[in-house]
């Protein structure tokens, strides 16, 4: 009996453990919503990021193996990536404490 009571008991538990409350409802603008980076793949050394506010961004540029190769501030929506040897990066903007990722392409 105990084992029965027990068994039961564990069920049940994992049972409500196990529902998950998904309120897809939520109106929140996240902030990559309004977040552009083109041309991508970029051929000519050059890409645009533009947001919604296009206030001045911090932009961090790693390589596949996790390794900084470009830390630059900006005004300007254009970045000049001609230094970067053609390959895939990942592409960090830091807009008003928002952190905006991307994957750029440079051929």
């Amino acid at each position: 009996m105990k084992v029965l009571c027990t068994l039961v008991f564990t069920l049940f538990t994992i049972a409500l453990t196990a529902q998950e409350n998904t309120n897809h409802s939520d109106n929140k603008e996240t902030p990559t919503l309004n977040f552009k980076l083109y041309p991508n793949p970029s051929y000519d050394g050059k890409v645009y990021i533009t947001t919604k506010d296009n206030a001045k961004k911090e932009i961090v540029i790693y390589d596949i193996f996790g390794a900084l190769v470009l830390q630059e501030k900006i005004a300007t929506p254009h970045l000049n990536v001609s230094k970067l040897a053609p390959g895939v990066y990942a592409l960090q903007v830091t807009e008003n404490l928002k952190v905006m990722t991307r994957k750029l392409v440079i051929k």
